[in-house]
């Protein structure tokens, strides 16, 4: 008997996401006067580094109750309809959002569905829409120390009924094309399901979810966070793991995911800014590296805003903090690796790109190498990820080819034949590509 196969991936993810990279976006740091209109006056610029999907963080009025820092959280919602005065008015993100349309950008905005600020007005009109802990207290999500908001409960299915019309208000009315949903699998997978559907009825979303759980791409999510991703990078480049270590990343992704989903990879956030330092801080030499692995390796690459300017501080959370804005070399090479993500089929985000294909070598404990290729393309990538000079040959035929180095202007064919040997000098990469 024929057992058909039957997808996992219930739904379809938008075309214009399959070359897609992402950029977020800060509105309060973004610039001293922190508002949607001085946004606006940059998404030209944001283009131009190549990115096409823009992430607005929470754009709503920010609860005071328990309210941390000056300006407390913007994930502390006191209403889900409304917009933060401090940002504009609904005319000014309308703007916004109709000059990134005609940029041909996409906008997705932060939702917050597990928890709401103390003061929301659903505290006292629905009360029973909120978990408990065992006094029978509101309380924020379990073992954590959120102690500005408090959690929803799931059961209930008027507040699911809410929620969705909530989503859907900002497509109606701001035609917005998705969300990034934070702490998405503290709430109900069966609940994504319901709003997936009743989005994708007024139009085709993308849907991003701050989670590493591969069940959220079933039913809902096009992207999820690849945390073990940045982890196992930071680990590698502070020899805490072996370089298998990233190699045991992309065998469970590759065979423990579906081929649909698409994993956002990403050396910053505004978490990682905040709490854990700067990708300099973080990374350090490596940290050009491993831009290019989060840009021409499977998975979509994330910039936090002002990671093109080199990044150069934290930025508090709870209060303003501007972005040291500058023009800067990270900037340039993400602007370069972006073009070709978006021209090169081969590079495109989860099955409209191709695997990445292990080639073996003499320094396996440090350099890591692979290839990616489909009919129109092919790309033979190289890192040391070592501090220290290594001489690498290559194994096996699959990387044998005549390519160009996207990074040497000349344009000058290299033959990378079966006795090719290569000098990296720490944390060097190489990218070589052959276009047919």
């Amino acid at each position: 008997m024929n057992h058909p196969v039957i997808p996992y991936v219930k739904h379809i993810t938008p075309l214009w996401a399959s070359n897609a990279s992402i950029y977020q976006i800060n509105v309060r740091h973004f610039s001293p006067a922190g508002t949607f209109d001085s946004v606006t006056n940059e998404l030209a610029r944001i283009k131009q580094l190549g990115v096409t999907i823009i992430w607005l963080m929470p754009i709503h009025i920010i609860g005071k109750l328990k309210r941390k820092g000056t300006l407390g959280s913007p994930y502390s919602v006191k209403d889900f309809y409304s917009i933060n005065p401090e940002f504009g008015s609904d005319i000014e993100l309308k703007a916004l959002i109709h000059e990134a349309h005609d940029l041909e950008l996409k906008v997705i905005l932060d939702w917050v569905p597990n928890h709401s600020a103390l003061d929301n007005a659903l505290v006292i009109e629905h009360p029973e829409w909120y978990a408990r802990d065992y006094k029978g207290d509101f309380r924020p999500p379990p073992w954590c120390d959120w102690s500005d908001i408090i959690e929803f409960d799931y059961t209930q299915a008027s507040l699911r009924e809410y929620m969705i019309e909530a989503m859907c208000y900002w497509l109606n009315e701001f035609d917005i094309d998705g969300f990034r949903c934070d702490v998405a699998a503290y709430v109900p997978n069966d609940f994504w399901r319901q709003v997936r559907t009743s989005l994708d009825e007024i139009k085709p979303v993308f849907m991003l979810a701050e989670s590493e759980h591969r069940d959220l791409h079933e039913y809902a999510f096009d992207m999820t966070y690849a945390w073990s991703w940045n982890k196992v990078l930071f680990n590698i480049v502070h020899k805490r793991v072996h370089l298998d270590e990233l190699r045991g990343y992309y065998s469970w992704n590759e065979r423990s995911w579906p081929e649909e989903a698409i994993r956002m990879t990403f050396l910053s956030n505004h978490d990682g800014n905040a709490w854990e330092g700067t990708p300099n801080e973080r990374f350090g030499d490596a940290q050009q590296a491993c831009i290019v692995l989060s840009c021409l390796g499977q998975g979509m690459p994330l910039i936090h805003n002002g990671q093109e300017a080199g990044e150069s501080k934290r930025l508090a959370f709870f209060e303003k903090d501007c972005i040291e804005w500058q023009t800067h070399s990270i900037g340039a090479l993400y602007a370069q690796l972006l073009s070709l993500k978006q021209r090169y089929t081969a590079l495109w985000n989860g099955n409209y790109g191709a695997l990445m294909h292990q080639v073996p070598n003499s320094h396996q404990d440090s350099i890591f190498s692979f290839v990616r290729q489909d009919n129109e393309s092919k790309w033979f990538v190289i890192f040391n990820f070592s501090d220290q000079h290594k001489q690498v040959a290559f194994y096996e035929n699959l990387y044998t080819d005549e390519y160009i180095d996207i990074f040497d202007a000349s344009n000058r064919l290299h033959d990378l034949f079966d006795d090719f040997e290569i000098d990296l000098e720490p944390w060097e990469y190489r990218v070589f590509m052959r276009e047919y």
